[in-house]
């Protein structure tokens, strides 16, 4: 297990659920399914501010901190886009600003073979997505 799996709950939990499948049909469909527990996103919020450029699907991203707290709220049209953006949520939302600092989560991408079973534009999305969330470290 690498240091991205040890660092949180929700990373070593969505490492478990990715594994625990061989075929990658069930993989996206559990990758479908997260998106589907998303919290609702507030329609007022999906604006030009809030869009993710870089993204094949429509993705807005709302990130905030409080007390220290990083706080993430995300959607998107597509299902395995809303998927992807529903790991970033869960392994983000409500974690301390210096634990979001240390998260790896291009290593934990590639643990869990989404690298390579996803297409090049979905996984450039991805990797805009994780841009939005690195900017607001900092």
């Amino acid at each position: 297990m690498t240091e991205s799996t040890r660092l949180s709950n929700p990373l070593a939990d969505l490492l478990e659920a990715f594994q625990a499948f061989d075929d990658w049909e069930e993989r996206y469909a559990l990758l479908i399914d997260l998106g589907h527990q998303l919290s609702p996103f507030p329609p007022e919020l999906q604006t030009e501010e809030n869009f993710v450029k870089g993204c094949v699907s429509q993705v807005w991203m709302v990130l905030s901190v409080e007390n220290g707290i990083l706080h993430l709220q995300a959607d998107s049209d597509g299902q395995i886009t809303k998927g992807l953006v529903a790991l970033l949520v869960r392994i983000y939302d409500g974690i301390s600003l210096d634990e979001a600092r240390r998260v790896d989560i291009l290593s934990f991408f590639k643990e869990i073979g989404l690298d390579q079973h996803l297409t090049p534009n979905r996984r450039n999305g991805f990797y805009a997505m994780v841009e939005r969330v690195k900017k607001s470290l900092i």
